[in-house]
């Protein structure tokens, strides 16, 4: 590599570096608009008997009022429910959930049993920058447990 070359890269590592912050904030700034949304359906089903339908109606609604929104299903929606009984009164999760996607997050939910497996495997995702494949194939591979025999 030549002179250039050398101060060439150090530019497109700046850039690569700058992407990877800028996605950081972004999958942050989403990842609290869904524990926003499931804190609100959670309050809405408590106080409000909101069920099944109500929350298809609320997907439906999301649908046709703001068109190109994805992630907004029923399902998805009972997700976000879930995310945040899970985790709103537990406070060791609450800088980690911030820093994996949206479909890590839903991995550790929904295949982890245990609050040390989950910190486990959210601290192993931030770590390593797993993707959600790495980390689904990860859980479902029980490295977490391999790894606890293996330091007892």
């Amino acid at each position: 590599m030549n002179h250039l070359q050398a101060h060439f890269s150090e530019i497109t590592g700046l850039i690569r570096e700058a992407r990877y912050e800028t996605l950081k904030k972004v999958n942050a700034d989403l990842i609290q608009l869904y524990w926003r949304i499931g804190h609100y359906i959670n309050e809405r089903t408590s106080k409000d008997n909101w069920g099944k339908a109500v929350v298809v109606q609320l997907a439906d609604f999301i649908a046709a009022n703001e068109p190109g929104s994805r992630g907004f299903s029923d399902k998805n929606l009972w997700r976000m429910k879930q995310f945040y009984e899970s985790y709103h009164d537990k406070t060791e999760f609450h800088g980690l959930i911030h820093q994996v996607s949206w479909s890590n997050n839903l991995h550790i939910l929904s295949k982890t049993k245990s609050d040390e497996e989950k910190l486990f495997y959210f601290n192993l995702s931030i770590k390593e920058r797993l993707d959600a494949r790495t980390l689904g194939r990860q859980i479902d591979s029980a490295y977490f447990e391999r790894t606890i025999l293996a330091n007892q």
